[in-house]
């Protein structure tokens, strides 16, 4: 078994190079980019507008080139690769193009609050399914399930940031019961320690129940599923035939089965703690690294998106290894070899 995960370790290797030299590649062809940006801005500044290309190039062809040495654009598409590659092993990601500011910092300073609600959300997803999902496939086709299945259902149809905005709007703009955004109160600094852990769950209450909204579904109808199919398997029905109380046949013997999916997906949900989701940040103004990442995106910050990229490719691959370890805990049979 460990020489199978030094293998899969050793797999992160050239996984990783091939996602980032396709989308290194991806950026150096898709146009708006930085040199674009301020040539629109120096056009914007000296008011030129329609006439020919030449006639509407605020910026000579030295200072064009000055800006492709700077940005590394002078280089062949490979060679900048591996020189970004060079700074990444060293720790270095970079310089935003927008912002002039380390991508590390940018990215460091909006770690804590994405891990904050991702490591909320997932307790609350797997606290909420896996009892949600044995209940369902222990009462099946009875008022309970049956209720809870439409609740569910219209749980996953609706977007988690809808169901943020119409709790901005029913909760805290009509009832005014929760915040309008932020993760803070402007006198957060004013209050006591308890005060301030107050307030902080006070502006977590809307953005969590939008975070989680949508994303147990899937999960409680594959446990519900997976316990059900075990429920009705012959080793079950043997023991239960041959006087072992049901609880005890869910609980000893048909559960551990039963997880298997579920610890198969756990490693899948690692990326998703950190990265967040850009538009539940948006719609509550929390700055996470789901919003830096769409906004590099938008506005062509190529050293951002990179970054953010190393990031969350590594915990992805991490999160694989992570899911056959899980599984080979929940699931004795499986062997790794």
């Amino acid at each position: 078994m460990i020489a199978y995960f030094i293998r899969r370790l050793l797999l992160i290797i050239p996984t990783f190079i091939g996602i980032t030299v396709m989308v290194f590649i991806i950026t150096r062809f898709v146009p708006g980019g930085p040199i674009e940006r301020i040539i629109a801005q120096s056009r914007q500044m000296s008011g030129i507008g329609g006439g020919t290309a030449e006639q509407t190039q605020p910026l000579s062809e030295e200072q064009i080139g000055e800006l492709k040495k700077y940005y590394g654009f002078d280089k062949p598409i490979l060679t900048s690769y591996f020189l970004w590659l060079g700074k990444v092993l060293t720790g270095d990601l970079g310089t935003s193009t927008r912002y002039y500011d380390p991508v590390w910092e940018m990215i460091r300073a909006r770690i804590p609050i994405s891990l904050y609600f991702g490591m909320l959300s997932l307790v609350l997803t797997y606290g909420i399914c896996i009892p949600l999902g044995i209940l369902k496939a222990i009462k099946h086709k009875t008022p309970f399930d049956n209720v809870s299945s439409v609740v569910v259902f219209i749980g996953y149809a609706i977007p988690g940031w809808v169901v943020g905005v119409l709790a901005l709007v029913v909760l805290a703009s009509h009832w005014e019961i929760f915040p309008l955004g932020g993760l803070v109160s402007d006198d957060f600094e004013d209050f006591t320690a308890l005060g301030k852990l107050i307030d902080i769950a006070w502006h977590t209450a809307l953005p969590l129940t939008a975070y989680v909204a949508g994303s147990f579904t899937v999960m409680t109808f594959l446990m519900k599923n997976s316990l059900m199919d075990n429920l009705a398997a012959d080793y079950v029905r043997t023991a239960i035939a041959k006087g072992l109380p049901f609880k005890k046949a869910i609980f000893r013997h048909a559960l551990q089965n039963s997880l298997i999916p579920i610890a198969t997906s756990f490693g899948n949900n690692v990326s998703v703690i950190l990265m967040g989701s850009f538009l539940i940040e948006t719609v509550f103004n929390i700055d996470g690294m789901g919003l830096l990442g769409y906004e590099s995106v938008v506005e062509r910050d190529y050293p951002v998106v990179m970054g953010i990229l190393v990031i969350s490719s590594l915990l992805f691959m991490i999160g694989n290894i992570l899911s056959d370890i899980c599984v080979a805990l929940v699931d004795p049979r499986v062997k790794f070899e």
